[in-house]
């Protein structure tokens, strides 16, 4: 690890309530950060290598330790292993590992859908591509929003973008780019009312 690394992402709220990062815990920061979390999502969902799911991301924090957070308060990838392809042209999915996965945290599609009448086999689970990707994203960000002043309003703005990353069906979930086009362009109609520079410039 960098000496310039405050740690996982998981340390936020933590490195937030050290003195020197007091005045920069603000809902423009926690918004910046939620900005560049989601840049990587689309970033992978559109690499020059395909598009590739984070596959390790069953839970809140396995998701949030794979960033590191900077003392300049920017994310930077830290351990990305599973990143399977799909390949929409040629029908491949993707499947996260061979074990069952549990939880609300987790997409549909990557629950055993048969659990009423089925032990679970991998050999009969179903693929599923990026767009569990997509929902999970708001369980992220409210973490990454935290509960400090004007968080409340930039979730108001990000409801019903985030009621569609919750959709059941996986084709109606947006694309990561259309979800951070929206965060842009909420942030800068949100950074223009308040008329604020970033705090961050003065690190």
């Amino acid at each position: 690890r960098r000496s310039s690394d405050l740690g996982s992402l998981n340390n936020l709220n933590a490195v937030m309530e050290q003195e020197r990062y007091l005045g920069l815990n603000t809902w423009r920061t926690r918004f910046h950060l939620v900005i560049e979390y989601v840049s990587v999502l689309n970033y992978l969902h559109n690499s020059p290598l395909g598009t590739r799911v984070m596959c390790d991301s069953n839970d809140l924090d396995k998701v949030l330790s794979q960033y590191l957070l900077t003392s300049e308060l920017h994310l930077i990838v830290n351990d990305l292993d599973a990143l399977p392809v799909v390949n929409r042209s040629s029908g491949v999915l993707v499947k996260c590992g061979h074990r069952e996965l549990s939880g609300h945290f987790v997409a549909p599609e990557q629950l055993w859908p048969y659990a009423h009448e089925l032990p679970f086999s991998d050999h009969l689970m179903p693929s599923y591509d990026e767009k569990t990707d997509v929902w999970k994203i708001p369980n992220v960000v409210d973490f990454l929003l935290g509960q400090v002043e004007g968080s409340d309003v930039v979730r108001f703005h990000l409801f019903e973008l985030h009621r569609d990353c919750k959709r059941e069906t996986p084709q109606h979930r947006p694309s990561a780019q259309t979800v951070l086009q929206t965060y842009k362009a909420v942030y800068a109609s949100l950074t223009q009312e308040a008329d604020v520079p970033d705090p961050r410039n003065d690190l």
